[in-house]
């Protein structure tokens, strides 16, 4: 890292500093951190030593640990701010919310499992064989809804790095750990200027480039940032339509953003793999010979009338 500044030091472990870390009940069998934060809902986070995951969340820096029962975090200052926080200070109530928020705590993992199971006796006979802890994020709708604009004929560890370069070259500095430069996710007005397209080409974002500056030059203009937060209280079908108004959003990646950002527990991204198990595991002649829109929304009605209003739960288990 360059600057006046010393990089900070990463906290892997709550035992190395315990008065900067805080923890929250949280069994293995409901969140499981490794499954989670490496599934491609989000791309943001790395292991940074073995079972602690450091990223970026609310424009913070954080390091997460399981530990048996309880999920152990702790917050980084930001530049400038180089005191410490003290976990048992008053934004430890804040800080618990945020990841409350952000794993969707108050949703009972073990719960649905047993509805699906109870609903789906294809889900319940293979259902021993999933791992446990694997739930929905609830992410922020303008960093969800461009970083799967990227997704498009893409893998996830080429996502990641497209993603860490589009932060690196248009957002803020948060901090600096054990030399690795962190930003924060860009803003809408970093993304809308008439320069925007031609840099992200170059590094190397191809012809998502095109989409991703144009949604958000679209959604600056249009639906605004809390706008597109207001999405959240509007019904699915909206919320969908609304989405797939915007350059490079077609059905798949407007399903992942109502699933993992804008509340809409009932939305299931179908791509060909999903596709493939609505046929071959569940009998259904459904789509036609390829996944029109009209494919997208017959599978995910069906899988809904299966499974119910959490329905996109199920699919990423």
């Amino acid at each position: 890292c360059r600057g006046v500044e010393a990089p900070m030091k990463l906290r892997d472990t709550p035992s190395a500093c315990p008065s900067l870390w805080r923890s929250l009940p949280c069994p293995p069998a409901e969140l499981r951190l490794d499954l989670v934060l490496s599934s491609g809902q989000t791309f943001r986070w790395w292991e940074s030593s073995p079972g602690a995951w450091t990223g970026v969340l609310g424009e913070r820096v954080w390091t997460l640990r399981q530990e048996r029962d309880r999920l152990w975090y702790t917050v980084y200052g930001e530049e400038g701010n180089r005191r410490p926080t003290e976990a048992s200070g008053p934004e430890g109530a804040e800080t618990d919310q945020i990841l409350r928020d952000y794993f969707q705590l108050d949703v009972g993992l073990s719960d649905l499992y047993r509805a699906w199971g109870a609903a789906d006796p294809l889900f319940h006979k293979v259902a021993s064989d999933f791992p446990a802890g694997v739930r929905v994020l609830r992410q922020d709708p303008v960093e969800c809804l461009l970083s799967f604009i990227c997704t498009s004929n893409n893998h996830i560890s080429r996502i990641t790095a497209m993603i860490e370069r589009l932060c690196q070259a248009f957002g803020r500095r948060l901090c600096c750990l054990d030399a690795r430069p962190i930003h924060a996710f860009p803003s809408l007005s970093a993304l809308t200027g008439t320069d925007a397209e031609a840099r992200l080409r170059a590094l190397g974002f191809g012809y998502r480039a095109k989409f991703v500056s144009g949604s958000a030059r679209a959604i600056a203009e249009g639906l605004g940032v809390e706008g597109l937060h207001q999405l959240r209280t509007v019904p699915y079908a909206k919320a969908r339509s609304v989405l797939c108004t915007l350059p490079g959003v077609g059905s798949k990646v407007a399903d992942c953003v109502c699933l993992m950002a804008l509340d809409k527990a009932e939305a299931v991204p179908v791509d060909t793999h999903v596709w493939r198990i609505a046929r071959q595991r569940y009998g259904t002649a459904l789509g036609g010979r390829s996944l029109t829109p009209r494919a997208h929304q017959e599978i995910g009605d069906f899988f809904r009338g299966l499974w119910g209003p959490r329905a996109g739960w199920a699919q990423a288990v």
